[in-house]
Protein backbone atom coordinates (compact mmCIF):
# COMPACT_ATOMS: atom_id res chain seq x y z
CA UNK A 1 0.00 0.00 0.00
CA UNK A 2 1.38 3.41 -0.78
CA UNK A 3 1.29 4.74 2.64
CA UNK A 4 1.27 1.99 4.76
CA UNK A 5 2.09 3.07 8.15
CA UNK A 6 2.31 6.64 7.69
CA UNK A 7 0.24 8.98 9.85
CA UNK A 8 -0.86 11.64 7.75
CA UNK A 9 -2.81 15.15 8.87
CA UNK A 10 -5.42 16.50 6.60
CA UNK A 11 -6.58 19.97 7.11
CA UNK A 12 -9.24 21.39 5.50
CA UNK A 13 -11.06 17.48 5.08
CA UNK A 14 -14.23 19.64 4.49
CA UNK A 15 -16.97 17.69 1.97
CA UNK A 16 -14.78 18.58 -1.01
CA UNK A 17 -11.71 16.67 -2.15
CA UNK A 18 -9.89 16.70 1.66
CA UNK A 19 -12.87 13.98 2.39
CA UNK A 20 -11.73 11.38 -0.62
CA UNK A 21 -7.77 12.38 0.27
CA UNK A 22 -8.67 11.16 4.13
CA UNK A 23 -10.40 8.03 2.58
CA UNK A 24 -8.26 7.59 -0.25
CA UNK A 25 -5.15 7.84 2.33
CA UNK A 26 -6.88 5.28 4.94
CA UNK A 27 -7.49 2.84 2.08
CA UNK A 28 -3.14 3.49 1.40
CA UNK A 29 -2.91 2.09 4.86
CA UNK A 30 -1.89 5.29 6.73
CA UNK A 31 -3.66 6.55 9.84
CA UNK A 32 -5.63 9.87 9.03
CA UNK A 33 -5.57 13.07 11.18
CA UNK A 34 -8.80 15.31 9.97
CA UNK A 35 -8.67 18.85 10.47
CA UNK A 36 -11.48 20.88 9.86
CA UNK A 37 -13.99 23.31 11.79
CA UNK A 38 -16.86 20.77 10.65
CA UNK A 39 -17.07 18.81 13.81
CA UNK A 40 -20.11 16.70 12.73
CA UNK A 41 -18.54 16.16 9.01
CA UNK A 42 -14.88 15.00 10.04
CA UNK A 43 -16.29 12.87 12.79
CA UNK A 44 -18.23 10.69 10.38
CA UNK A 45 -15.97 10.36 7.44
CA UNK A 46 -13.51 9.01 10.89
CA UNK A 47 -16.25 7.15 11.71
CA UNK A 48 -16.34 5.40 8.26
CA UNK A 49 -12.93 5.04 7.93
CA UNK A 50 -12.66 3.02 11.16
CA UNK A 51 -15.95 1.21 10.31
CA UNK A 52 -13.97 -0.16 7.51
CA UNK A 53 -10.70 -0.94 9.23
CA UNK A 54 -8.92 1.61 9.32
CA UNK A 55 -7.87 4.30 11.85
CA UNK A 56 -8.71 8.00 11.76
CA UNK A 57 -9.25 10.78 14.33
CA UNK A 58 -11.28 14.03 13.75
CA UNK A 59 -9.98 16.68 15.35
CA UNK A 60 -12.05 20.51 14.55
CA UNK A 61 -9.91 23.17 14.79
CA UNK A 62 -9.43 26.60 12.82
CA UNK A 63 -6.15 27.25 10.45
CA UNK A 64 -6.86 30.47 11.22
CA UNK A 65 -5.70 30.00 15.13
CA UNK A 66 -1.77 28.89 15.57
CA UNK A 67 -3.00 27.10 19.14
CA UNK A 68 -5.67 25.16 17.41
CA UNK A 69 -3.13 24.31 14.96
CA UNK A 70 -0.83 23.12 17.81
CA UNK A 71 -3.54 21.16 19.33
CA UNK A 72 -4.52 19.14 16.26
CA UNK A 73 -0.65 18.08 15.55
CA UNK A 74 -0.63 17.63 19.13
CA UNK A 75 -4.18 15.09 19.18
CA UNK A 76 -2.18 13.40 15.78
CA UNK A 77 1.01 12.63 17.95
CA UNK A 78 -1.07 11.58 21.09
CA UNK A 79 -2.91 9.43 18.99
CA UNK A 80 -0.63 7.74 16.67
CA UNK A 81 2.81 8.60 18.09
CA UNK A 82 4.30 11.14 15.24
CA UNK A 83 3.39 12.93 12.09
CA UNK A 84 4.65 11.42 8.94
CA UNK A 85 2.47 13.81 5.81
CA UNK A 86 0.51 16.72 5.90
CA UNK A 87 -2.08 17.91 3.43
CA UNK A 88 -2.72 21.54 3.52
CA UNK A 89 -6.08 21.80 1.58
CA UNK A 90 -7.90 24.22 3.69
CA UNK A 91 -9.11 27.09 2.02
CA UNK A 92 -11.66 29.70 1.77
CA UNK A 93 -13.02 31.30 -1.80
CA UNK A 94 -13.71 35.03 -0.90
CA UNK A 95 -16.38 37.17 -3.36
CA UNK A 96 -16.40 36.32 -6.59
CA UNK A 97 -15.66 39.73 -8.24
CA UNK A 98 -13.18 41.62 -10.59
CA UNK A 99 -10.22 43.21 -9.09
CA UNK A 100 -11.28 46.37 -9.73
CA UNK A 101 -14.14 45.67 -7.48
CA UNK A 102 -12.21 43.58 -5.03
CA UNK A 103 -12.16 44.40 -0.90
CA UNK A 104 -9.09 44.37 0.17
CA UNK A 105 -10.53 43.37 3.44
CA UNK A 106 -11.94 40.09 2.05
CA UNK A 107 -8.90 39.61 0.27
CA UNK A 108 -6.91 39.27 3.51
CA UNK A 109 -9.18 37.08 4.82
CA UNK A 110 -8.12 34.57 2.15
CA UNK A 111 -4.53 35.22 2.24
CA UNK A 112 -5.00 34.59 6.04
CA UNK A 113 -6.65 31.17 5.25
CA UNK A 114 -4.98 29.90 1.89
CA UNK A 115 -1.56 30.68 2.51
CA UNK A 116 -0.86 31.86 6.00
CA UNK A 117 -3.07 28.58 7.21
CA UNK A 118 -0.65 26.57 5.55
CA UNK A 119 2.03 28.32 7.24
CA UNK A 120 0.29 27.86 10.39
CA UNK A 121 -0.47 23.74 10.01
CA UNK A 122 3.00 23.29 8.37
CA UNK A 123 4.72 24.89 11.87
CA UNK A 124 2.74 22.80 13.94
CA UNK A 125 3.44 19.87 12.80
CA UNK A 126 7.31 20.42 12.02
CA UNK A 127 8.38 19.29 15.97
CA UNK A 128 6.76 15.88 15.09
CA UNK A 129 8.14 15.68 12.07
CA UNK A 130 11.73 16.70 13.03
CA UNK A 131 11.30 13.89 15.87
CA UNK A 132 10.89 11.38 13.11
CA UNK A 133 13.76 12.28 11.21
CA UNK A 134 12.02 13.41 8.26
CA UNK A 135 8.39 14.39 6.64
CA UNK A 136 6.06 15.60 3.77
CA UNK A 137 4.04 17.79 2.99
CA UNK A 138 2.01 19.05 0.18
CA UNK A 139 0.41 22.13 -0.64
CA UNK A 140 -2.97 22.18 -2.56
CA UNK A 141 -2.81 25.03 -5.10
CA UNK A 142 -4.91 26.14 -7.98
CA UNK A 143 -4.60 26.08 -11.65
CA UNK A 144 -6.43 29.93 -11.86
CA UNK A 145 -3.19 30.80 -11.08
CA UNK A 146 -1.70 30.28 -14.30
CA UNK A 147 -4.87 30.42 -16.11
CA UNK A 148 -6.72 33.26 -14.81
CA UNK A 149 -10.53 33.08 -14.53
CA UNK A 150 -12.87 35.97 -13.61
CA UNK A 151 -14.00 36.75 -9.87
CA UNK A 152 -11.07 34.25 -8.41
CA UNK A 153 -8.29 37.32 -8.43
CA UNK A 154 -8.65 36.84 -4.33
CA UNK A 155 -8.43 33.40 -4.27
CA UNK A 156 -5.35 32.47 -6.77
CA UNK A 157 -3.04 35.32 -5.57
CA UNK A 158 -3.47 33.84 -2.30
CA UNK A 159 -2.90 30.21 -4.05
CA UNK A 160 -0.27 31.78 -6.02
CA UNK A 161 1.71 32.58 -2.58
CA UNK A 162 1.11 29.84 -1.16
CA UNK A 163 2.84 28.09 -4.07
CA UNK A 164 6.10 30.51 -3.92
CA UNK A 165 5.65 29.61 -0.08
CA UNK A 166 6.07 25.83 -0.67
CA UNK A 167 9.61 26.57 -2.94
CA UNK A 168 10.56 28.38 0.32
CA UNK A 169 9.46 25.79 2.40
CA UNK A 170 11.51 23.46 0.46
CA UNK A 171 14.43 25.41 0.47
CA UNK A 172 14.47 25.93 3.99
CA UNK A 173 13.09 22.29 5.32
CA UNK A 174 15.21 19.97 3.59
CA UNK A 175 17.86 19.86 5.76
CA UNK A 176 15.64 18.06 8.16
CA UNK A 177 14.78 15.69 4.91
CA UNK A 178 11.58 17.13 4.89
CA UNK A 179 10.29 17.51 1.78
CA UNK A 180 7.19 20.06 0.32
CA UNK A 181 5.41 20.11 -2.77
CA UNK A 182 2.78 21.95 -4.67
CA UNK A 183 -0.17 20.34 -6.19
CA UNK A 184 -1.86 22.70 -8.41
CA UNK A 185 -5.81 21.85 -8.93
CA UNK A 186 -7.91 22.57 -12.01
CA UNK A 187 -11.73 21.24 -11.95
CA UNK A 188 -12.37 19.00 -9.52
CA UNK A 189 -15.42 16.34 -10.39
CA UNK A 190 -16.49 16.50 -6.43
CA UNK A 191 -19.51 18.02 -4.40
CA UNK A 192 -18.46 21.86 -4.91
CA UNK A 193 -18.61 21.46 -8.84
CA UNK A 194 -21.28 19.20 -8.90
CA UNK A 195 -23.45 21.64 -6.47
CA UNK A 196 -22.64 24.35 -8.88
CA UNK A 197 -23.24 23.13 -11.96
CA UNK A 198 -26.85 22.09 -10.44
CA UNK A 199 -27.26 25.77 -9.20
CA UNK A 200 -26.82 26.99 -12.69
CA UNK A 201 -29.27 24.40 -14.14
CA UNK A 202 -31.64 25.19 -11.75
CA UNK A 203 -31.42 28.70 -12.86
CA UNK A 204 -32.16 27.54 -16.53
CA UNK A 205 -28.80 26.40 -17.68
CA UNK A 206 -28.57 23.15 -20.03
CA UNK A 207 -27.00 20.46 -18.37
CA UNK A 208 -25.12 18.90 -20.95
CA UNK A 209 -24.01 22.04 -22.58
CA UNK A 210 -22.30 23.40 -19.56
CA UNK A 211 -20.60 20.15 -18.71
CA UNK A 212 -19.35 19.99 -22.34
CA UNK A 213 -18.34 24.03 -22.17
CA UNK A 214 -15.96 22.35 -19.55
CA UNK A 215 -14.35 19.51 -20.56
CA UNK A 216 -14.17 21.20 -24.19
CA UNK A 217 -11.40 22.50 -22.66
CA UNK A 218 -9.91 19.40 -21.27
CA UNK A 219 -7.81 17.27 -22.94
CA UNK A 220 -8.73 14.13 -21.21
CA UNK A 221 -12.29 14.92 -22.07
CA UNK A 222 -13.69 15.01 -18.50
CA UNK A 223 -13.80 16.87 -15.25
CA UNK A 224 -11.15 15.40 -13.65
CA UNK A 225 -12.67 12.85 -11.06
CA UNK A 226 -12.07 13.84 -7.18
CA UNK A 227 -10.86 10.38 -6.35
CA UNK A 228 -8.29 10.62 -8.83
CA UNK A 229 -7.33 14.13 -7.92
CA UNK A 230 -6.69 13.42 -4.80
CA UNK A 231 -4.32 10.03 -5.36
CA UNK A 232 -2.11 12.60 -7.45
CA UNK A 233 -1.84 14.63 -3.93
CA UNK A 234 -1.21 12.02 -2.14
CA UNK A 235 1.52 10.26 -4.46
CA UNK A 236 3.75 13.42 -2.98
CA UNK A 237 3.68 11.89 0.70
CA UNK A 238 4.49 8.27 -0.32
CA UNK A 239 8.21 7.05 -0.78
CA UNK A 240 7.61 7.07 -4.36
CA UNK A 241 8.43 10.94 -4.24
CA UNK A 242 11.09 10.96 -2.02
CA UNK A 243 13.45 12.45 -3.97
CA UNK A 244 10.86 15.10 -5.26
CA UNK A 245 10.79 18.39 -3.36
CA UNK A 246 10.18 22.14 -4.32
CA UNK A 247 8.31 20.91 -7.15
CA UNK A 248 4.54 21.84 -8.51
CA UNK A 249 2.21 19.13 -10.23
CA UNK A 250 -0.89 19.96 -12.68
CA UNK A 251 -3.92 18.24 -11.99
CA UNK A 252 -6.46 19.28 -14.65
CA UNK A 253 -6.79 16.82 -17.15
CA UNK A 254 -4.22 18.63 -19.51
CA UNK A 255 -6.29 21.83 -19.79
CA UNK A 256 -3.20 23.88 -18.33
CA UNK A 257 0.33 22.20 -19.31
CA UNK A 258 3.29 24.36 -17.64
CA UNK A 259 5.73 25.31 -19.99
Amino acid sequence: MLLENKVVVVSGAGPGMGQALARIAAREGAKVVLGARSAAFIESVASEIRAGGGEAIAVPFDVGDSDQCRALAAAATQAFGTIDGLVNSAYIHGAWTTVDQADPDDWAKVFDVNCLGALRMTQAVLPAMLAAGGGAVVNVATMSQVAPFTGEGGYASAKGALATMTRHMAQDFGRWNIRVNAARMGWIGGKPVYDYIDREVAGGADREALVAGITTRIPLGVIPPEEDCAKSVLFFLSDYAKMVTGATLDVNGGQYMAP
